[in-house]
């Protein structure tokens, strides 16, 4: 007898590492993802969407999450049969949370920083953020393919 055999779904793809909180670690964390992205054949949308949100969550983990002596962590989970993406960027500062920005600024109010959940916010389809054990946070992006 010959019977269909089962169809297995596309395998999830993982890559997690806890790198240093300073500007080479962020700049690593970009690194290390867009390298990662590729290896496992995105799109190029999906990874240049993804690059910039993982460089602003890891410029925040490094500038609003920072212990002294604490690393963060990157953690990309890919699943390719829906094509959804989920960037994570852990921190030790769980007493400190991301807040969304709404409505326009004033002209006057711009300054040098506070853009880049704006921008995660534009890129990524949703995020939150969620307390990490003991002490931390985790702060969550899920991209789609188009």
């Amino acid at each position: 007898m010959n019977h269909p055999s089962p169809q297995l779904d596309a395998p999830t793809r993982t890559f997690t590492q806890l790198l240093s909180s300073t500007r080479r670690g962020a700049r690593l964390a970009r690194l290390l993802a867009v390298t990662e992205l590729r290896s496992w054949g995105t799109s190029q949308d999906l990874t240049e969407r993804a690059e910039v949100v993982v460089a602003e969550l890891a410029a925040n983990a490094l500038f609003h999450g920072r212990v002294p002596g604490r690393c963060f962590r990157l953690t990309l989970v890919f699943e390719s049969s829906t094509g959804r993406l989920r960037v994570e960027v852990s921190d030790a500062r769980g007493d400190l949370y991301p807040q969304r920005v709404t409505g326009a600024a004033e002209p006057e109010a711009l300054h040098l920083g506070g853009r880049g959940l704006a921008l995660v916010t534009a890129l990524a389809d949703r995020w939150d953020c969620v307390p990490y054990p003991p002490s931390g946070k985790t702060v969550r992006a899920v991209l789609r393919t188009p």
